[in-house]
């Protein structure tokens, strides 16, 4: 059976007998969590392990686990259990980890457990039980590490833990306060990512508009020039980066809290420097729940910033998340909501019922609402935004736009535009691209659309 997520690294020209030890990997959760299995795997081929694509052939296995909501740590601890039942030896890391004894008291045989973000301590649980090789080949590793995603896309993790404290969440207390990397160790991974060939880098983070705050903004050096570590500084000279075959790569931002300072990087995408995509987290509309969220409480003023952002940038895709049926949500709050979403016309829209997470401070909020009103509202709330997304994608149909190739099959090929980032948003179909391959640009043509989705031709 293959592992999810890693396929099996393989050293031909090693004999049996001088094999180096096998780690097996899965990695679950968002794409902070992928960034970290993506710096443990890199640590591990650095020193001449080998990764396993199967239970049977490792040596031990790590989990990277999720503990967010329910239905995550309830994947988690499946995964956990596979990987003990069909191999035995096992390491847990990630955010299930920071959750107390969940994982101990579910799988006492675990061989360790760690929080996020813990690459030298999940390195220094593998070399107890699993010797290093006496003789690593430290050139097996590339320059821009081991990747769980397609060559052509990368994610580039600016910072880590987060400052806020959202009543609904519990990601400080899994991965702590903000921590912003020196942005010169961001830009050398952003290079040699783009080297390497990858054509999109998705910047993600628990704040990306919070990148150096912890730090004072403190000015660190790239090329040999300064460069203050502030989001603004940091999109542009991610910007100005260009493949080996001289295209400028595609800079996506991912998880930007509505900083005043964000205005700034409206004009970048204006100007073609950073992908025209904006995913804000807004999370409601009404004052009195967002205040309750602990939230930024002003929705009118968010209205006329986005009426702001399009003028500037008319080409802006605004993508963002809610959530339904928070506790003491009346049904006119929650219309407001519908209405602000007419108001706003966001182009993607995410959205969930409330569910209670162990350790979150608004479980103890009084009036939950009972799951059936959740549901019949998400219902409504979906049903409003996919008329809202298929009447905006309509407009798309005639023109002509760059899009990057993920996948060639032989009825064409699967695309996506600036106004798509992989895995959440739609996707576009190229009817007479069977020629193509996965990781090129190509200007195409929209010919037609549905609630999600574009369908175009080579232009």
């Amino acid at each position: 059976m293959m592992i999810k997520g890693v396929k099996e690294l393989e050293i031909k020209s090693m004999s049996k007998q001088h094999t180096p030890p096998r780690v097996g990997f899965v990695s679950l959760g968002c794409p902070k969590a992928t960034v970290d299995s993506e710096h443990i795997l890199t640590r591990l081929r650095a020193e001449g392990y080998l990764i396993s694509g199967s239970y049977q052939d490792a040596d031990l296995v790590v989990v990277n686990t999720c503990g967010f909501i329910d239905s995550a740590v309830e994947e988690s601890l499946d995964a956990i259990g596979e990987a003990l039942a069909k191999n035995g030896k096992v390491i847990v890391t990630g955010c299930l980890g920071a959750k107390g004894d969940v994982v101990r008291q579910a799988h006492p045989k675990v061989l360790a457990v760690t929080g996020p973000h813990a690459t030298d301590e999940v390195m220094a649980v593998v070399h107890q039980y699993l010797p290093k090789p006496h003789d690593p080949y430290s050139d097996l590793v590339p320059p821009q590490g081991i990747r769980l995603t397609p060559k052509h896309y990368a994610y580039v993790k600016i910072s880590e833990g987060c400052n806020h404290r959202c009543t609904f969440c519990i990601i400080p207390s899994l991965r702590g306060d903000l921590v912003s990397r020196p942005v010169g160790d961001v830009m050398q991974e952003a290079q040699h990512l783009v080297n390497a060939g990858v054509r999109e880098l998705l910047v993600i983070s628990q704040d990306t508009s919070a990148y150096g705050i912890d730090v004072k903004y403190r000015t660190g050096f790239w090329g040999g020039k300064p460069l203050k570590s502030r989001m603004t500084e940091l999109a542009a000279a991610m910007g100005d980066l260009r493949t080996p075959d001289g295209e400028r790569a595609w800079v996506r931002l991912h998880y930007v809290y509505p900083y005043p300072h964000v205005d700034e990087v409206i004009p970048l995408m204006a100007q073609g420097k950073i992908l025209p995509y904006l995913d804000i987290p807004f999370q409601h509309a009404n004052q009195r729940i967002l205040k309750l969220m602990k939230r930024p409480a002003s929705s009118e003023n968010v209205l006329a910033r986005i009426k702001q952002w399009r003028e500037i940038c008319p080409d802006l895709t605004l993508r963002s998340t809610f959530i339904v049926g928070f506790p003491g949500e009346t049904e006119e709050e929650f219309e407001e909501l519908l209405d602000f979403l007419v108001e706003a016309q966001l182009d993607r829209v995410g959205a969930f019922a409330y569910s209670p997470v162990d350790g979150a401070v608004a479980n103890v909020l009084p009036d939950h609402i009972p799951p059936e009103v959740q549901q019949e509202r998400l219902a409504r709330l979906m049903l409003l935004q996919e008329e809202i997304s298929e009447q905006r994608l309509k407009r798309k149909i005639g023109k002509t736009m760059k899009v990057l190739v993920d996948e060639v099959g032989e009825e064409g090929a699967i695309a996506r535009s600036s106004s798509d980032a992989p895995e959440i948003d739609g996707v576009v179909y190229i009817e007479n691209g069977q020629h193509l391959n996965a990781g090129d640009f190509v200007e195409v043509k929209i010919t037609d659309s549905d609630t999600h989705d574009l369908w175009a031709e080579i232009a």
